[in-house]
């Protein structure tokens, strides 16, 4: 984090990302005097609701973030910025994305959380996007032109007010992330319109238990260790519970999140639910505590690899344990569409693993129930996760231990994603 002083000061010349969080509610035209350095911009956390036409002397922006500001509009300026190519506006009080506001580079747009009703023809006119974050706006349609979006590979439109389907996303030969739970078009209005079962967990009161230390978090909840305040009996001794944020996240809602891990049930390598609470303004949901002997697979995507994992520097693995790992993980993916539901963030980063390979995969958030679909759509949002599993392998065989990349399993698993 930055300061004013610092800008206004001269300390701050020649870096490439500003960080300034300081109540603004006007454009510190000082930061102009980066242009020659400046790549990364980063002003949320203020009371901002407009952006200057001088703006555009920042050449070498590559990456804007606005979040939790004042915003009504998407600032026309951003388009004419020759290298912008990530912008995030996420909860605003952003209703209008003018066909003017979109730069010509953009790869990875986040309007989460904000007022949209509609959005420019020219959003699928932009041939370099990858990623494009919707969730948590009054969108009831979505631009025809996104079918010409060939490059976009992950999108999240959960809790919006769409009544159809958007077919244009579903044929997109590089999509492999998508959630589209809590709109209208997804709805389940009622048992007979399914023949998949929901299954279901005893609710339970927040007083039974007691949070711990805090294991993770991920943009739906946080999760904590916890333990009983009183013995039980259906339930195991170790456990612990995801709160859930608020009304809607970056994947949608929160009761979708916790309908589609009851609607997928047990399975071996996924994390056991227990039980839920839903309270007012509580919702949460108790889980058996992963043993510690389990680690990340990896880690999320960063700005440059914009919808694939990361991996720390040195990391790798034999052949053994990854052709053991992707057995496990085709078979959770055959369990969770056999029920119906699009996981949406099938990564190595939402998946566990031990020193012999065993995994457990977690994180719902962008997981959606798909059964009200027509057969042929249902086909499609299978295809469409089953290139996110491809990709989960060719992740892992990036970072294949170096003397088994000429292996007989190494070269299968390749001609299988091939």
């Amino acid at each position: 984090m930055h300061t004013l002083s610092q800008l206004r000061s001269g300390e701050l010349a020649g870096i490439s990302h500003l960080k300034l969080s300081e109540n603004l509610t006007s454009f510190p035209l000082e930061i102009l005097t980066l242009a020659d350095s400046l790549e990364i911009l980063d002003l949320s956390y203020n009371a901002l609701s407009s952006l200057p036409d001088e703006l555009v002397q920042l050449s070498k922006l590559k990456i804007i973030f606005a979040s939790q500001n004042k915003f009504e509009h998407l600032p026309e300026v951003l388009g004419q910025l020759p290298n912008l190519e990530m912008v995030g506006f996420k909860s605003n009080q952003i209703t209008q994305v003018a066909e003017a506001s979109l730069p010509a580079q953009l790869r990875w747009l986040i309007l989460t959380d904000n007022l949209i009703e509609t959005l420019p023809n020219s959003l699928g006119e932009r041939p370099r996007l990858q990623k494009l974050a919707l969730a948590g706006n009054q969108l009831t349609h979505l631009p025809q032109t996104l079918a010409q979006a060939h490059h976009l590979e992950l999108v999240r439109i959960s809790a919006n007010k769409l009544t159809e389907c958007p077919e244009q996303l579903l044929n997109l030969p590089k999509l492999a992330w998508i959630a589209f739970a809590g709109n209208p078009f997804s709805a389940v209005k009622n048992n007979s319109e399914t023949q998949v079962e929901v299954k279901s967990v005893p609710q339970i009161s927040s007083v039974s238990y007691t949070l711990e230390k805090v294991l993770g978090q991920g943009a739906s909840g946080v999760i904590s260790k916890a333990h009983w305040n009183t013995p039980q009996s259906q339930f195991p001794d170790d456990i612990a519970v995801k709160v859930f944020k608020g009304e809607v996240t970056s994947d949608g809602y929160p009761q979708d999140e916790l309908q589609a891990c009851l609607q997928v049930g047990k399975h071996p390598n996924l994390v056991e639910s227990l039980a839920q609470v839903n309270e007012d303004n509580y919702l949460a949901l108790i889980m058996s505590l992963i043993p510690e002997s389990y680690q990340n697979l990896g880690l999320p995507p960063c700005f440059n690899s914009c919808t694939r994992d990361t991996f720390p520097q040195g990391f790798s693995l034999s052949i053994v344990l990854i052709k053991n790992i992707v057995s496990q993980m085709q078979d959770v993916f055959a369990h969770l569409h056999k029920n119906q539901v699009c996981h949406g963030d099938l990564y190595a980063h939402n998946t566990l693993f031990d020193v012999q390979g065993n995994i457990i995969f977690g994180d719902f958030g962008a997981a959606t129930s798909y059964q009200i679909l027509t057969p042929a759509q249902q086909e499609k949002v299978q295809n469409i996760e089953h290139r996110a599993l491809n990709h989960f392998i060719d992740d892992l065989l990036s970072v294949c231990a170096e003397e088994d990349k000429t292996s007989a399993t190494f070269n299968a698993l390749k001609q299988l994603i091939a």
